[in-house]
C-alpha cells in the first residue's frame, strides 16, 4: 500500500473523569497517529479506555489533557460550535445498536443523513456499497439484524466522512452474521479510503486490520501491525 497522509496526530492524551480519591483516569497519556486508508482495531478489556479513546476521536467528549490533532486543527481546544461541524462534516458513527426508524425505509433512513451533508452521495449508492441494493425499499422490520447494522454503516458513509468510527458494530450478532457486516466495513475502507477505527472483539476483524491496538488500564500497551495490509507511515511508527 502507497503511503498515507496522518489523519490524527495524538501526543499525551488523558481523560479523567471527576476529582479526588474517586477520580477515574480513563486515559492515561496517548500518543498514537492514525492514518487516511487505515483499518484501525481497537482491542481490550471493559474498563480499558477504548470507547473513551473513541469517543475523543469523534468529538463527543474533550480531553482532560495532550494534544489531539486532526489534520492540523487541535479538537482539544475546540469551541462546540467547531466541534459540531467536526462531528457533522468529518465524521462518521456506526455504534452496536442500529438506531433505524421503523416507518422509513432503508433508503429513506440513509436519506436522512444526504440531506443535510454537505458533499453526500446517492443513498443508492452507500446501500450498494454495503450489498444492499435489493433491499433499498425495505422496512427495518423486514430485514435481519445484519441487514439493519449494514443500513446504519450505509447512512454513516453517505455523508463521505473522513473518519469512520465503529463501537462494537457486530455485537448484537452473530458469528456469522457479524463477519458479512465486518467485510462491509473492509469494503468501505478500501473503496472510499476513509480512516477507519472499530472497537470490536469478534477476532476475525484482525486478520483484515492494518494494525490492532491493545488498550490496557488507559494506555496503548501493545501494537500488532499487519505486514500485508499496513501503510508505510504505520509501518514506520
Amino acid at each position: 500500500m502507497a503511503t498515507t497522509r496522518r489523519v490524527f496526530e495524538v501526543r499525551g492524551l488523558g481523560k479523567t473523569y471527576g476529582s479526588g480519591p474517586a477520580a477515574v483516569h480513563a486515559l492515561k497519556g496517548v500518543d498514537l497517529d492514525l492514518h487516511s486508508g487505515e483499518l484501525v482495531v481497537l482491542l481490550g478489556a471493559s474498563g480499558s479506555g477504548k470507547s473513551t479513546l473513541l469517543n475523543l476521536l469523534g468529538g463527543l467528549d474533550l480531553p482532560s489533557r495532550g494534544r489531539l490533532v486532526y489534520r492540523g486543527w487541535d479538537l482539544a481546544r475546540a469551541d462546540e460550535t467547531g466541534l459540531t461541524r467536526y462531528r457533522r462534516d468529518v465524521v462518521g458513527f456506526v455504534f452496536q445498536f442500529y438506531n433505524l426508524i421503523p416507518s422509513l425505509t432503508a433508503r429513506e433512513n440513509v436519506a436522512l443523513i444526504t440531506e443535510i451533508a454537505r458533499e453526500p452521495m446517492a443513498p443508492e449508492e452507500a446501500l450498494r456499497l454495503v450489498g444492499l441494493e435489493s433491499r433499498m425499499d425495505h422496512f427495518p422490520a423486514q430485514l435481519s439484524g445484519g441487514e439493519q447494522q449494514r443500513v446504519a454503516i450505509a447512512r454513516a458513509i453517505a455523508k463521505r466522512p473522513q473518519v469512520l468510527l465503529c463501537d462494537e458494530p457486530t455485537g448484537a450478532l452473530d458469528l456469522k452474521t457479524g463477519l458479512v457486516v465486518l467485510e462491509a466495513l473492509e469494503r468501505i475502507n478500501r473503496e472510499l479510503g476513509t480512516l477507519t477505527v472499530v472497537i470490536t472483539h469478534n477476532a476475525v476483524i484482525a486478520d483484515m486490520a492494518d494494525r490492532v491496538l491493545h488498550l490496557s488500564d488507559g494506555c496503548i500497551d501493545r501494537t500488532h501491525v499487519n505486514p500485508r495490509r499496513a501503510p508505510v507511515d504505520a509501518l514506520a511508527w
